[in-house]
């Protein structure tokens, strides 16, 4: 009913619409079209008049052979333009020239028009069919009268002359004028009425689609548009409850996104909220259909899985950690900054019985993940992977668990040094009690930094003078650590000098050259190699050909240049060259006929 309410108050306004336009686009085009008529006839007009006409035979003083032939040019002039009929009359209404050579009289003196032209204006006006044209001609068809003045110089109107044109071409372009008009507003008013019709009916689906998205909206969180944490529960308690009927193991799993507070601190929420589309989307992308993922908590996503099919929830934590080591984020003038998760595992009836207790089972799991260095899975029960301690447990083992509770990335890259380190010494001819060295002063080199405060060791960008000269501290932390050590000299100078440049500007004795233990300055190039190729926090790992090539440029300034020719060219053409973990594809960047 609203509809054919709508619809017939529509038509009828483009019925008013319709007539008001084709009205209105006939008086102006008539209008228009009698303007041009005119001012093409005044020219005309006046072209012959100052071409043949002398004031003089204005005034009655034309000869009848004169007349005679004026008339005739009157009457080619009408043959020439168009024109149904001429006269020249004086400005008393008496006939003095026509293009009809029998007329002898005219009866215009009496039309308004005819007066307004003695007076100087030009005057115009349409005459129906059949009418008289105040004494003159009578037409089959309307016609259009007009009125000219021929002004002498002193500005008196010598005569006037009046043109009867044939008005049938103008009418018949006016009305195809409002034909136009008429057709193009019915196709509009059509169109509109279907495009109308459409509306009401798009209209009628949005506003079901809306009622269920209003209902929806409870469910969801408005930044991923995943399960909200009330919705995710349920869910749980649900697929828990079906699998306890069926008798069948159920899997879920919390995956937390690491450094996230340092992250919203550093780079603000905006970034944060990126972060966390960024994550959603990934595992919406990759968890197959029968699994239910909602977003946890502010910075924590939950998977269930199937029933029975517990290894699904393993695979898709497994696939979004790979997925997420391809995405680079950036914020503001950040360096590529890498997106990595910490995930727990619990399963039903191995971990807990009831939803609560599984998800306790998962979040203590999810914490032992962060606590190792975050970019790990823990499963809620299960035996630890990490290699039990040596029975001869000593100090030194101390120092490395120590450095690998503190910070995962800490004890990657420091057997990562140690690796490159014993490997550049063999280039070097070491002894094997120097390589020996070497090694653990390399896994050793960094263990000052368990003294760093977490919110500036994994902060997410760049750091302020006063957190530099914090983290610079780690050499001399490091150093009164290991100083008590058995058989640790050479190994305290690698721990203590490491950050000392070639050219003396390191820290923190600021050593120069030579004055830098070789032990450090090994250190020095393996260090600044591993960091490059070794994703941090604040930074994604480059690719081996970019560190190598920067390593180079290093050389002379902050490295010793002859140590990092031997490491560059080792690298590229030893068969036993240690790669980065994550470094899949070899590059070659050495050329044998160039020096490094």
């Amino acid at each position: 009913m609203l509809l054919a309410l709508v619809y017939g108050v529509f038509l009828v306004l483009v019925a008013g619409m319709a007539a008001a336009l084709a009205l209105i686009t006939g008086s102006h085009v008539s209008s228009a079209m009698l303007g041009t008529t005119v001012a093409h006839d005044r020219a005309l007009i006046g072209l012959w008049a100052d071409s043949n006409l002398e004031a003089d035979e204005l005034r009655g003083g034309t000869i009848e052979v004169r007349r005679i032939e004026l008339q005739q040019q009157l009457a080619e002039l009408a043959s020439r333009a168009g024109m149904a009929h001429i006269e020249v009359v004086d400005s008393s209404g008496t006939l003095l020239f026509s293009s009809s050579v029998q007329q002898r009289n005219s009866a215009v003196a009496n039309n308004p028009d005819f007066a307004l032209a003695v007076s100087g204006s030009v005057a115009a006006q349409l005459t129906g069919a059949g009418e008289a044209t105040d004494g003159g001609p009578r037409f089959a068809g309307p016609v259009i009268h007009e009125f000219l003045p021929l002004i002498e110089a002193d500005g008196r109107t010598a005569a006037v002359v009046a043109i009867w044109r044939d008005a049938q071409p103008m009418l018949i372009q006016i009305e195809a004028a409002r034909s136009d008009v008429l057709i193009l507003t019915s196709v509009g008013a059509g169109v509109l009425a279907i495009v109308l019709s459409l509306i009401f009916r798009a209209a009628n689906r949005r506003l079901r689609i809306q009622s269920r998205a209003l209902i929806e909206t409870t469910r969801r969180d408005p930044l991923t548009g995943m399960l909200n944490h009330g919705a995710a529960v349920a869910a749980l308690a649900e697929r828990l409850e079906l699998a306890r009927g069926a008798g069948a193991s159920l899997s879920m799993a919390l995956i937390d996104i690491d450094g996230f507070r340092l992250l919203n601190e550093t780079h603000g929420h905006v970034a944060g909220d990126e972060v966390l589309s960024t994550v959603a989307s990934l595992l919406g992308k990759l968890a197959p259909s029968g699994c239910v993922t909602g977003r946890y908590g502010p910075d924590e996503f939950i998977v269930v899985g199937p029933p029975v099919a517990t290894e699904v929830v393993d695979h898709v934590v497994q696939q979004v950690r790979e997925g997420l080591r391809k995405v680079t984020v950036r914020f503001g003038n950040s360096e590529a900054l890498p997106i990595t998760v910490s995930a727990g595992l619990a399963s039903f009836p191995t971990a807990a019985l009831g939803a609560t207790d599984l998800l306790l089972a998962a979040a203590n799991a999810v914490g032992e993940a962060k606590a190792s260095g975050g970019d790990a899975t823990r499963t809620s029960g299960a035996v630890s992977s990490e290699p039990a301690p040596h029975p001869t447990f000593n100090a030194l083992q101390g120092l490395v668990i120590a450095v690998d509770t503190k910070d995962r990335y800490t004890k990657r890259h420091s057997e990562d040094v140690a690796r490159y380190a014993v490997f550049l010494g063999r280039q070097m001819g070491l002894a094997p009690e120097q390589l020996e060295q070497l090694r653990l002063a390399g896994l050793l080199h960094d263990v000052g930094k368990v003294g760093i405060p977490d919110a500036i060791l994994r902060k997410p960008g760049s750091l302020t003078l006063e957190e530099k000269s914090i983290v610079e501290q780690h050499v001399a932390l490091g150093d009164l650590i290991v100083r008590d050590l058995p058989d640790i000299k050479v190994v305290r100078a690698g721990v203590r000098f490491h950050h000392e440049r070639w050219d003396g500007a390191g820290y923190l004795d600021h050593l120069v050259g030579q004055q830098i233990p070789m032990i450090a300055r090994i250190l020095a190039v393996c260090d600044t190699f591993s960091a490059m190729t070794t994703t941090r926090p604040y930074r994604k790992a480059m690719s081996v050909s970019d560190a190598l090539k920067r390593l180079g440029d290093a050389g002379g300034s902050q490295l010793d240049e002859r140590l990092v020719a031997s490491f560059i060219k080792a690298m590229d053409t030893a068969a036993d060259a240690p790669r980065p973990e994550d470094e899949t594809v070899r590059v070659r960047l050495w050329v044998p006929a160039r020096a490094a």
